[in-house]
């Protein structure tokens, strides 16, 4: 199965990407989504790309490159906590530069993502959770299909101060 949409393809990471990798990490921007704390040297992120290379259930986790149709990186697409038992993974998606934004790229790695979820690796579900006030995040996800399940209350601090966080669910059959 090739992992190609329409408008993007998306691949396994290469020590090349730890270069745009570091500098998408290190963005304090980035950080308010993703919950980073701290910074991620280079080195950590070789060992991170080492680590890829590693079985996917054993891991329990996996990074694909969002590649446009140009094989410019775009972002990444991540599954994470994979439960083989209960068929199911969380969904992290970084497209980095706000000019790649809107052009479809998030929306076709979904869908590209979902048919290697389910057909592939035979998952039942695929979750996430998005800041309440994301909408952006949250109107991509709910286009997928993903539906709201649930709400941490004041979950996260930000600057502003606590800020909820929803649960956003996908069955898949």
């Amino acid at each position: 199965m090739m992992l190609e949409g329409r408008a993007v393809r998306l691949r396994a990471v290469e020590p090349a990407d730890v270069e745009p990798m570091y500098r998408w990490e290190n963005d304090p921007e980035v950080w308010r989504v993703s919950g980073t704390l701290a910074p991620f040297s280079r080195h950590v992120l070789m060992n991170f790309v080492e680590q890829q290379r590693y079985d996917l259930y054993r891991t329990q986790q996996l990074r694909l490159i969002i590649e446009n149709r140009e094989g410019t990186a775009v972002g990444t697409l991540d599954l994470f906590e994979l439960d083989p038992r209960n068929r199911r993974a969380g969904v992290g998606i970084l497209i980095y530069e706000r000019s790649q934004r809107g052009r479809g790229y998030a929306t076709d790695a979904l869908e590209v993502l979902e048919r290697y979820a389910r057909e592939t690796l035979g998952l039942h579900q695929l979750w996430c959770d998005v800041a309440a006030e994301n909408e952006a995040s949250l109107h991509l996800f709910e286009r997928a299909g993903f539906v709201r399940t649930g709400c941490k209350r004041d979950w996260t601090l930000t600057p502003e101060g606590y800020r909820d966080l929803l649960t956003l669910q996908l069955i898949m059959d």
